[in-house]
């Protein structure tokens, strides 16, 4: 087991070092892998490397590109194993991982190719297990592992060990669990395209490796990478198992940090300086444990769980259980743009001016609404001039299926009117269809067919929250355009693009997604984005006066004692606003939902906006029928 190094670090298991962005983070793993190679390559040896696929490694794979090509960085002395492939992707699928590794990697260094080893998701399947042994085998006659590179899943898995892996499950064909596949729909443009099964190096593979690092950026990690350093090794979270390695590091941005202990709970580790944020998520934290609405809470449950030092600062209990009750109440508002002619010293939001000019930004069509969608019709109900853009096409979200379905309806409609001219145009997009193989990226005329389907689903969205057309902006931003997912790029006309838009608009409010999640997702790069636009116009006169509220996307739900912002809907406000979502037909999930915690775009809104509400009331606050919650975003 590691050694923690700190106080604060008591309850955790395993080394953690906590960057305050992913790129620091890439770059401290990168400083360490080209050392070692340097090293081994004057002793005139070689390494052996265990590689990991998916976004969370990319930033490491572009600084060691960037190492090769202007440090001299040789790869010449190295060997590679991936952890993963998918089962029945040929290595030509755009979703392949021998596919990415070459694209983020391989092809833009030095390594020999018969270095590189992937697994191969097209053996056949009598052949799988001899093929596995095989490969535990070639990894063993290579020196075994000196430093294996690794990510985590939302579940807990490594590599595709899903939970029920074994802490000594060696390579093998697994099958994929239904959060996985759902988190991999985007990049295969449906759940329903995602492969079931996959080829993985088991646990007890991993835990040969020398060293081991896992790397994890995002909030929606956070509750996993605690989970693995701070409770016991258990087949339902394998990443736990690395617990029992004597050398392994995880390398966190701050996000993903935020549920281990010392950073949420420090108070529980150590002695901590009562600023006001901790003193709320303190005492929001003991109404939970001991099952009391906050007014309720005495001295004797205060000191019984080591918060003696909160009341002799701030208490007595009554006194400090007011406090905390009013500051939560006082983030509830029926106004999100302020209340005109109204004293404005508790409410989160400004009463002046009114109205206010607003502006929404979405990543993708149908972020807006899934996040915000009561709050939208709100504030058009109250006056405020609000337009809604989307920041990209969306166009990679489409499936085949449902252009094809559009293409169809268009070309049968065509056809029942022998006036029509013939709409050439559709013909070619669906000739492009019926010829385009499984791994076939799309061609930019059908990517425009499919962004004209996803612009007029947006339309119909907003439109049911009161946005009109003229009001419903699309950037169709080039990062997007030019890219796919996992390999977007910013360049200096995206932010041009949303330096123009907030130069013309000149918002007291903006909406946006995104500030804590993975760097490389697609809400975090439009977040990137505002944010290098709003460097760009610090100086504008506007700026003085506006305010940038974070909604939450579909990715999870923010703790009351993180909300800036909580804005209630009645029953028939969510159904409402769930009709606005529904209208994004292309988005609806290609497998059918088999529980109640679906996958549905609709269905995940209203648990997560009903889940805040009735944290509230556990509170002892009002009891809504949801809510949508806010945090104020500062620069």
């Amino acid at each position: 087991m590691n050694q923690v190094t700190t106080e604060s670090q008591q309850r955790e298991r395993i080394r953690i070092q906590i960057h305050d962005t992913a790129d620091e983070a890439s770059c401290a793993l990168a400083l360490e892998i080209a050392g070692l190679i340097r090293a081994r390559a004057k002793a005139g040896r070689s390494v052996v490397l265990g590689l990991a696929t998916g976004g969370t490694p990319v930033r490491l794979y572009r600084e060691l590109i960037r190492m090769h090509r202007e440090e001299g960085l040789s790869f010449a002395n190295v060997v590679t194993f991936n952890l993963d492939e998918y089962y029945g992707l040929p290595r030509e699928h755009s979703q392949s991982y021998w596919r990415f590794m070459h694209e983020q990697l391989f092809d833009h260094i030095d390594i020999p190719a018969s270095a590189i080893n992937v697994p191969d998701g097209m053996v056949p399947r009598a052949e799988v297990f001899a093929w596995c042994r095989a490969y535990e085998q070639k990894i063993k006659d290579a020196g075994g592992i000196d430093l294996q590179v690794l990510g985590i899943g939302r579940t807990g898995h490594i590599g595709f060990n899903e939970p029920g892996s074994g802490a000594d499950s060696r390579t093998r064909l697994v099958t994929l669990d239904s959060m996985t596949r759902r988190d991999a729909a985007r990049d295969f443009i449906g759940e329903a395209n995602v492969p079931r099964h996959a080829i993985t190096m088991g646990v007890g593979s991993i835990l040969d490796a020398r060293r081991i690092v896992l790397l994890s950026w995002g909030g929606a990690k956070a509750r996993v990478v605690a989970e693995a350093a701070e409770k016991a090794p258990s087949e339902a979270l394998p990443a736990s198992f690395l617990q029992q390695h004597g050398d392994v590091t995880f390398h966190v941005d701050r996000a993903s940090a935020s549920e281990l202990t010392r950073i949420k709970l420090p108070w529980l580790v150590g002695p901590v300086e009562w600023t006001p944020t901790i003193s709320r998520r303190a005492v929001v934290w003991l109404s939970r444990q001991v099952k009391k609405p906050v007014l309720k809470l005495l001295d004797d449950d205060y000191t019984e769980h080591g918060m003696t030092d909160l009341l002799t600062e701030q208490g007595p209990a009554y006194i400090l259980n007011i406090r905390i009750f009013n500051e939560l109440q006082h983030t509830i508002t029926g106004w999100p743009g302020g209340k005109p002619d109204a004293d404005d010293t508790h409410r989160p939001e400004r009463a002046a001016p009114h109205p206010k000019r607003v502006l929404v930004l979405s990543p993708e069509p149908s972020d807006d609404v899934i996040g915000m969608g009561g709050t939208i019709r709100r504030l058009v109900e109250q006056g405020h001039q609000v337009t809604v853009a989307c920041q990209t096409s969306g166009n990679l979200g489409v499936p085949d299926e449902e252009a094809a379905s559009y293409a169809d309806f268009m070309i049968e409609l065509e056809d029942s009117d022998a006036k029509g001219a013939s709409n050439t145009f559709v013909r070619k997009i669906r000739q492009q269809l019926d010829e385009k193989s499984a791994f076939d990226i799309d061609p930019p005329e059908l990517r425009r067919f499919k962004g004209a389907l996803r612009r007029e689903e947006a339309r119909a969205a907003v439109r049911a929250c009161g946005v009109t057309k003229e009001n419903s902006v699309f950037l169709d931003l080039p990062f997007y355009e030019q890219g796919r997912y996992r390999q977007f790029r910013i360049g200096d006309a995206d932010v041009d693009a949303v330096v123009a838009l907030l130069r013309k608009i000149e918002p007291h409010q903006i909406f946006a997604t995104g500030a804590s999640e993975d760097p490389s997702s697609l809400p975090a790069i439009c977040f990137s984005v505002l944010r290098q636009a709003l460097e760009k116009t610090r100086d504008d006169a506007w700026r003085r006066d506006c305010r940038v509220w974070i909604y939450r996307g579909a990715s999870g739900i923010w703790d009351i004692a993180e909300i800036d912002m909580a804005v209630p809907m009645s029953p028939m406000e969510l159904s409402a606003k769930i009709q606005s979502i529904c209208h994004h037909k292309s988005q609806r999930s290609q497998t059918p939902a088999r529980s109640q915690q679906a996958g549905e775009a609709w269905q995940q809104a209203e648990q997560h906006n009903q889940a805040v509400a009735r944290a509230y009331d556990e509170f002892g606050l009002a009891n809504y029928e949801a809510i949508e919650p806010f945090r104020q975003w500062m620069e």
